[in-house]
């Protein structure tokens, strides 16, 4: 086994004496997971070093310092430990793998993510919601939901669609059974969910495929079957089979009177998707205004809308002043408004914007859209300068969807004893959770120098709101190099890197030289939502 170099030794040393600092963590971390036997090393290191607080004899690991007194590392100022040597061994081993700075206990996650619903709103046209707030891509409760006016899409996990048009009152009670106690729905079954049933206030529809509609009223049932073929059975009646084209209407009187089946009393799918399309072009032409209006906002520092026309030649434009972005491996996709090539992908491994942005800010607003695929690196980036230099921010999200954000106060930290003494970290509450991967949502920060508070916000609310201590507060921050959805050391000879980059796609970022009230983050969020 070759000898540890000088930097491999100063790793552990300042490892086990709890006085690594952040970057020089993350260089640990890197190296252990390419060398084999750094990481061998280290694992008889932590059993010596324990052994040594313990005071305990010293356990056979089948590695000796005779073997290289290069490798025989000094750790003084021993901290005395009460569990057992080989406990505390196993303990820093594992806590060094699966905690990492910034991080607590409760953030470690010890169960699998969970979501509740059997169904997902994926497409609605001037919707509104009598109590719950329901968003595309939301998961529909299990509980009775209204919706109040306009058409909504659902689409059930059995594959069976639901086009509602308001006033709607309905449930899902299972992938392939709902209640509807008023208002007209079109169904649209797959083969595989042969057998969907609906309840209505008067009766029973089973579908034998492949669609049907009906239009529930406190007078009583219609149901029209516009494909294949349906099973009705009213209250205390036998059951009757309707056909393609064929219709009954189902009087509270308990009377029946056959119809002919008419498709067009009822919102379809196509049609939904035209307004959908409409409704998007309008939406998005008038946050196309409201961009350009934008754009010319004195405290702006820089602005990338990233629905840039023509071709970017991978550049990103800054659209209020001269801070261009080179755009890295990240590739278009499509925006919030459903536009191809409109947005910013930046799942692929080392994907980045490169920016500079050199002027001094005593204040300081970051603003973003962004879709999140997954949280599944350590730190998942939003804007990190390089390096981390002093009065230099950092702005990312931790795996358990904290928002995180920092400025650097001091150069070195004097005594850490488990802390940053170098920052002060604002952690938000978690604000992520399993149903919104895939969705965009707006996550803005806000930073006054003079007053040491930051603020993080998620879709125009503030989630947290943390005022700095007195020696930890920044005057003046600068960004410099840094890059947008990712961070690293470009210059660096090592090809190392820890992933960062972040796992879904972005359309907007903002940097403004203020830190903007409540009421401004909010009405960029109206502004700017779909």
């Amino acid at each position: 086994m070759k000898p540890l170099n000088e930097q491999q030794r100063s790793w552990i040393e300042d490892y086990c004496n709890e006085v690594i600092t952040q970057e020089a963590f993350e260089e640990f971390q890197d190296a252990l997971e390419h060398d084999a036997e750094l990481r061998f090393s280290f694992r008889q290191y932590l059993a010596l070093d324990a052994n040594l607080r313990e005071g305990a004899e010293p356990v056979d690991t089948g590695w000796s310092p005779s073997r290289s007194e290069e490798n025989v590392v000094a750790f003084p100022n021993r901290w005395p430990v009460l569990l057992t040597a080989g406990v505390a061994a196993l303990m820093m081993f594992g806590l060094f793998f699966f905690m990492r700075p910034g991080a607590n206990v409760e953030s470690v996650r010890t169960e699998e993510p969970m979501a509740n619903g059997f169904a997902v709103l994926t497409g609605s046209h001037d919707a509104r919601w009598a109590v719950h707030e329901i968003g595309e891509g939301d998961l529909v409760p299990t509980e009775q939901v209204v919706l109040t006016r306009g058409i909504a899409q659902l689409e059930l996990f059995s594959g069976v669609a639901l086009v509602l048009e308001g006033e709607v009152s309905f449930e899902i009670i299972s992938p392939m059974e709902m209640r509807v106690e008023y208002g007209k729905v079109r169904v649209q079954v797959p083969e595989p969910a042969r057998g969907f049933r609906m309840w209505l206030p008067d009766g029973e529809v089973v579908d034998l495929g492949t669609e049907f509609a009906v239009d529930v009223r406190s007078t009583g049932s219609e149901i029209h079957v516009l494909g294949g073929e349906i099973e009705w059975t009213p209250q205390k009646q036998d059951t009757r089979v309707l056909k393609e084209g064929e219709a009954v209407r189902n009087r509270s009187s308990g009377l029946a009177e056959s119809l002919s089946a008419t498709a067009d009393r009822f919102v379809g799918m196509n049609e939904l998707n035209d307004r959908l399309s409409g409704g998007r072009e309008a939406r998005r032409d008038r946050w196309l205004a409201h961009s350009r209006e934008l754009s010319r906002d004195s405290r702006l520092v820089a602005y990338y809308p990233m629905s840039q026309p023509g071709h970017w030649q991978r550049r990103l434009y800054d659209e209020a002043g001269a801070h261009d972005g080179a755009i890295v491996a990240a590739r278009r996709a499509q925006d919030r408004f459903g536009f191809s090539d409109s947005a910013l992908d930046f799942s692929p491994a080392g994907s980045r914007v490169r920016i500079e942005v050199n002027e001094e800010l005593k204040a300081l607003t970051f603003v973003t859209w962004v879709k999140i695929d997954s949280l599944d690196r350590w730190y998942n980036s939003l804007l990190l300068t390089d390096g981390h230099e002093l009065h230099e921010p950092h702005w990312q999200i931790m795996d358990d969807g904290r928002l995180f954000f920092s400025v650097k106060a001091h150069e070195r930290p004097a005594n850490r004893k488990g802390k940053f003494d170098d920052k002060q970290e604002v952690f938000s509450p978690s604000f992520w959770t399993p149903a919104l991967s895939g969705k965009w949502v707006q996550i803005a920060v806000t930073y006054d120098g003079a007053s040491g508070t930051a603020v993080h916000y998620v879709n125009g609310e503030a989630l947290h709101r943390e005022v700095l201590e007195e020696n930890m507060r920044v005057n003046t921050v600068k960004v410099g190099p840094a890059s947008i959805g990712n961070w690293s050391e470009p210059k660096r000879d090592d090809p190392h890197f820890a992933v960062r980059n972040l796992n879904g796609s972005m359309d907007e970022f903002a940097i403004f030289n203020e830190a903007l009230s409540a009421e401004e983050i909010q009405d960029l969020y109206e502004k700017g939502r779909l």
